[in-house]
């Protein structure tokens, strides 16, 4: 497998152009149903679930009167399954990386109704999303021990995480394919607007030079920045909110945003979902620029609203990854090109770990 097919078109690009009017999708426009006593919310649980609680969930208890119910975690096979047999638990749920894109493509969700969700003040290419939600964006990005590489004199891109004589040590990374290929890519020398459609011999040849310096496969985000803090990695990768947290605390831990992965992180309703009228009106509160900057202060990961940075604190908006410092040095994970080769590649990481 050289290059693989190429999709031209991805959820994460974003491009700033004229601004967009919205027009309220057709057919969309419900008469209010009786309030139930619950919806049920289904997402990735942890640090995340406590900060969407503080914020969107009580924002929509306050308002409605109805209780927010979480479950965890988020998996794209039970939505299926879900919707197959016409038994629907969740009222929306979080959905995952290339999973929205599968989703959406396999009829698993129901339509926005922009008519309740105001879009208008997102990227351009998001203001019209009929079924995924764009609830929040998060990046991959390295980060390193500041006692141990002092005065900012750490691994500042890919090339310098792949080069163990400059800067030893053992080192981190995810147990996953998705970024790792892209990061050997732009250590080896690919430009970040050429990585897709990757080309996957050449990226594991690369990794095949920083497999033996990778002291863990982490596989969980509380892991991730973990393993630096105990010192069992020097360098390593995490989700930025897994460092900021740390960071905050005091921890050593230096962030580089330079060829970050930025990716969104999105929200559905289930098709068929019984509630599904409040639903639209949870995710309506989930667009509100207010509450996107009061998640942002808490767990450091910042919402789509443009405009949710007048409601951030200045001392966290150094640590998103959507600030106008950060975002420019960042790369958009192509979610449709991962959904379609994801599978395959998936498949020969599993292989490639045993070798």
């Amino acid at each position: 497998m050289s290059k693989l097919r190429h999709v031209n078109t991805r959820l994460g690009i974003i491009i700033f152009t004229a601004a967009a009017f919205i027009q309220p999708m057709a057919g969309l426009a419900q008469t209010q149903p009786e309030k139930p006593q619950k919806i049920v919310m289904n997402d990735s649980g942890g640090a995340t679930q406590a900060a969407n609680k503080k914020t969107f969930y009580d924002a929509f208890e306050q308002k409605y009167g109805i209780k927010v119910q979480t479950t965890s975690p988020v998996d794209l096979g039970k939505l299926r399954a879900m919707v197959q047999a016409g038994n629907i638990e969740w009222t929306v749920t979080e959905i995952a990386g290339p999973d929205a894109v599968l989703a959406e493509r396999s009829g698993l969700l129901e339509p926005l109704d922009l008519s309740v969700i105001d879009l208008s003040k997102f990227p351009e290419h998001l203001r019209n999303r009929k079924y995924v939600f764009p609830k929040s964006a998060y990046s991959t990005i390295i980060g390193y021990r500041s006692d141990v590489f002092k005065d900012g004199k750490g691994p500042q891109n890919w090339k310098d995480f792949w080069d163990v004589k400059k800067f030893p040590g053992p080192r981190t990374m995810q147990n996953s394919p998705i970024e790792n290929l892209e990061f050997a890519l732009l250590a080896d020398g690919v430009e970040p607007d050429k990585l897709y459609p990757l080309d996957v011999d050449r990226a594991f040849k690369k990794m095949n030079e920083i497999k033996p310096h990778i002291a863990a496969w982490w596989t969980t985000g509380a892991q991730s920045a973990q393993l630096l803090v105990d010192q069992e990695a020097v360098i390593g990768t995490a989700w930025n909110g897994r460092y900021y947290s740390l960071v905050k605390e005091g921890a050593p831990i230096a962030m580089v945003w330079n060829q970050g992965a930025i990716k969104e992180s999105a929200f559905g309703i289930p098709k068929g979902a019984k509630d599904a009228y409040w639903g639209q009106r949870l995710l309506a509160l989930v667009a509100d620029a207010k509450l996107q900057g009061a998640y942002a202060n808490i767990i450091g990961y910042p919402g789509l609203n443009l405009e949710a940075t007048q409601y951030t604190d200045p001392k966290i908006v150094p640590y998103l990854p959507t600030s106008p410092e950060n975002l420019p040095k960042q790369f958009w994970v192509n979610l449709e090109w991962w959904s379609d080769n994801r599978a395959a590649i998936q498949e020969r990481w599993a292989r490639w770990l045993l070798e």
